[in-house]
């Protein structure tokens, strides 16, 4: 009575975690020790998936503890890391095949971690299955320990049941399908209801709870039953079991159902129970009894029918009733499937506690991108305004004008601005950047079609071999897996159209003003000879006019003084997000980026905003006001051609001087743009590089697998040889081989050579009339099979990692 069922170990093939897991890193976080701790981390997680998957387990509780750890570690990654994009690709194999003497086996190969969840659980559910089915029965200690464990074991596959088709979006291989591993938790449970009927048994608890737990029991073992039946995929031992243990569960509740009988003095419905017990066990012992042993439940009915039947007889003289007369029996359940919440070890500790999820890390960048706005926003409406100003001042020739009163010398801020234009290099310094453009342009160009290339060599690749395979070519194809890489190589190819636009704007602006920068050039001589001359002004130096323009423009100058402060000021605010998003995601399970951020940046942005708005209100006030006193002034100068001439001139080379700082502002954020796009569209390559070799290697292995598949298909139908011809003698009557007598202790049973795995005609239950209320009825008969002419080999042990 003490065989139980457990389930083996998935196997995995080895896979190296610590190269996309570290190039994520290093491209997502600065040198320093936040990245030197997270890229340990990424080592340590390698190490404990190959504790956890790379060798074999002892059934013991420090390897479920691994297990455990590495399942909880992969919880805590999971929103961490974009594994979508890193594509790592998990291969496992079916727990429940063991391939074939031309070697294969069912195996799966998905770029999914929900994948990898999935299986690393049936592991934690099959190896507790396994540490419960080792332990001692006949102490408490033991019998604790087992129904812990089954509870554990139910638990993790019934949350398999649960996920396992949302978190592959894909068919799985059979032992991981909800139907295998719902029927997995049932077997499970009805073992973990099991124990509790033989600690109550060994603790002496009084015959009715005994007998409750027994029926409840029954009523789990056939449920279990029913959903084996029809489970190719499970081994056929599975089911005689399951209808052992249904029969000795309610032999067991009917004793002790019997013993409460007699306690009633209805000694009539004792002897019935006890009648139905020994039908029950007969069936098992059978039928069944090459699984299960009978013997000890057996006698002991057997003595409590006997002994029941002499008092009746020779005393008490009851009616025995028939069956299914009898009161039903209730039933009482003491186990429940373990719910599976994260962390289920309790030494575990988060390797990569410091690395915020990726809905913080996409929220932050979004955040930053709103910052980066609300800056840029501040910052060109001060530098447009600037524009402005600095564009009507050499319209009105100002303060050239004021400084050119005798009509032949070159104006103090005329002579600044030919030294400012110097000192930044003159015409060669941004004629020189204008021609590495195209350069930097064509580097970005290349590295993107570069990365592009990649993806379509590869999924034409994918949808030729689609096409030659069909159906047989079971992975996510190429062209839906690329979708979220095009839509960013199509986002920088329109970021480039929009710089070539730019660079084109800025060359053309260049070609305006190069004469004029030119001739800012020049020394002070050639520069004065380039500026016609013109008649003395009537002496204006004095006048209220010319005192007024030099306040305002004096003003007007300390206005974009204060604007160059405040925009430092608006550069220089930082602040960082990260906190509040964590609590949001902690209390909500979700981020309102950007109401969050909106309001930060209206809390850290609003005085500077205000300041902006009055400083551009009060420039317009005082430009309206020099261009009046402007008017005043041009009226108080005596007007001819030489003055006017004079005047044009000075305007352009103000204006050139002005062009000339905006174009090399522009070219060197031009440089910059193009430098800092070659180091993302670099990354972006490396990201099509990663995905393109880990669908090759996906691509080699599922290659591998069909040519191992095809290998084995029959060349010809199969045909019957004449029975003259065969040197196997006929079998006994019945055209059964005989079932060796063995112990069923796991699923993964090696069978005998002479046992013939397609007799499964022996195992069917009888046909039992009695059905109390309320009580399940008994198992069907599995389907029966056709016997096949010739025994198959025995199957050979796979090695753990596929060999290549």
């Amino acid at each position: 009575m003490a065989t139980f069922i457990s389930v083996p170990l998935k196997k995995s093939s080895e896979v190296d975690l610590v190269k996309p897991l570290s190039k994520f890193v290093t491209s997502t976080y600065p040198p320093g020790e936040e990245q030197t701790e997270s890229l340990r981390a990424v080592e340590e997680l390698n190490k404990l998936r190959k504790s956890a998957l790379g060798r074999p387990l002892d059934k013991h509780e420090s390897s479920l503890e691994i297990l455990l750890r590495y399942y909880d570690q992969l919880c805590a990654i999971e929103p961490k890391f974009p594994f979508t994009e890193l594509c790592l690709t998990f291969t496992w194999k079916d727990a429940f095949d063991k391939g074939s003497l031309f070697g294969g086996s069912v195996k799966l190969a998905l770029a999914s971690l929900g994948y990898e969840k999935t299986c690393v659980l049936f592991n934690v559910g099959a190896l507790a299955s396994q540490i419960a089915s080792e332990q001692n029965l006949d102490n408490d200690e033991g019998l604790k320990t087992a129904a812990k464990f089954y509870q554990l074991a139910s638990g993790a596959f019934a949350h398999i049941k649960d996920t396992v088709l949302s978190a592959l979006n894909r068919e799985p291989t059979m032992d991981i399908s909800p139907e295998t591993v719902g029927t997995l938790s049932q077997i499970m449970l009805s073992q973990a209801q099991e124990v509790f009927v033989l600690k109550a048994t060994a603790d002496k608890m009084k015959d009715a709870i005994v007998a409750k737990l027994a029926n409840q029991a029954a009523d789990y073992y056939g449920d279990a039953f029913k959903q084996c039946q029809y489970k190719e995929n499970l081994p056929k031992e599975v089911l005689p079991v399951l209808a052992a243990k249904h029969c000795m569960m309610q032999a067991t509740a009917e004793l002790h159902q019997s013993a409460l009988a007699h306690q009633k003095k209805k000694f009539g419905e004792e002897i019935a129970r006890l009648q139905h017990a020994t039908e029950l066990v007969k069936t098992a012992a059978s039928r069944y009894d090459e699984y299960v042993n009978v013997k000890d439940l057996s006698d002991k009915i057997s003595r409590a029918l006997t002994a029941a039947k002499k008092d009746n007889d020779f005393i008490y003289h009851d009616r025995v009733p028939e069956v299914k007369d009898l009161e039903h029996i209730g039933k009482a359940s003491l186990v429940k499937a373990t719910a599976i919440q994260t962390p289920l070890s309790q030494k575990f500790t988060d390797l990569f506690e410091k690395m915020v999820p990726m809905a913080v890390q996409q929220s932050m960048s979004a955040a930053n991108s709103r910052k980066a706005d609300t800056v840029n926003r501040l910052t060109g409406s001060m530098r447009e305004a600037t524009n402005l100003c600095n564009g009507v001042l050499a319209s009105l020739n100002l303060p050239a004008a004021l400084e050119d009163l005798s009509g032949d010398a070159v104006p103090q801020s005329i002579l600044e601005k030919s030294r400012a234009v110097v000192q930044q290099g003159g015409l060669q310094s941004i004629e020189q950047l204008i021609k590495d453009l195209p350069e930097l342009l064509q580097r970005n160009r290349e590295i993107l079609d570069e990365s592009l290339k990649m993806l379509d060599d590869e999924e034409t690749t994918d949808n030729e071999l689609r096409g030659k395979f069909n159906q047989r070519w079971n992975r996510t194809p190429s062209g839906d897996l690329y979708k979220p890489l095009r839509a960013e190589g199509n986002n920088f190819r329109n970021i480039l159209d929009k710089a070539v636009q730019a660079d084109q704007v800025v060359k053309e602006r260049y070609t305006a003003h190069c004469e004029m920068i030119a001739l800012l050039c020049k020394p002070e001589n050639e520069l004065s000879a380039a500026i016609p001359s013109a008649n003395p002004a009537k002496t204006l130096q004095g006048s209220e006019v010319v005192n007024v323009l030099r306040a305002q423009l004096a003003q007007l100058d300390e206005v974009k003084r204060e604007r160059e402060v405040l925009e430092g000021e608006v550069k220089s605010v930082t602040f960082d997000m990260t906190a509040k998003f964590l609590t949001a995601l902690a209390q909500d399970g979700a981020i309102n980026e950007e109401t969050l951020t909106s309001s930060e940046l209206d809390t850290r942005y609003g005085s500077h905003t205000q300041r902006v708005q009055q400083n551009l209100r009060r420039q317009e006030e005082l430009l309206s006001q020099i261009q009046v006193s402007h008017q005043e002034f041009s009226a108080l100068k005596q007007s001819n051609s030489e003055a006017n001439n004079r005047e044009e001139v000075l305007k352009k080379l103000a204006s050139a001087h002005d062009s000339y700082i905006e174009i090399s502002c522009n070219i060197k954020e031009g440089t910059k743009f193009y430098n800092d796009l070659t180091e993302i569209l670099l990354k972006f390559q490396n990201k099509c590089s990663d995905i393109v070799f880990a669908r090759k290697t996906e691509r080699d292995e599922l290659l591998k697998e069909l040519q191992q598949s095809i290998a084995r298909e029959p060349s010809a139908p199969s045909f019957n040889v004449p029975s003259y011809q065969s040197n196997t003698p006929a079998p006994a009557s019945g055209g059964l081989t005989p079932v060796p007598r063995t112990v069923f202790v796991s699923l993964y049973y090696q069978m005998p050579m002479a046992y013939n795995p397609y007799a499964y005609g022996q195992f069917n239950m009888p046909y039992m009339p009695y059905q109390a209320q309320g009580q399940a009825g008994y198992p069907g008969a599995p389907p029966a099979q056709q016997p096949y002419p010739y025994p198959q080999q025995p199957p050979q042990q796979q090695p753990y990692y596929p060999q290549q």
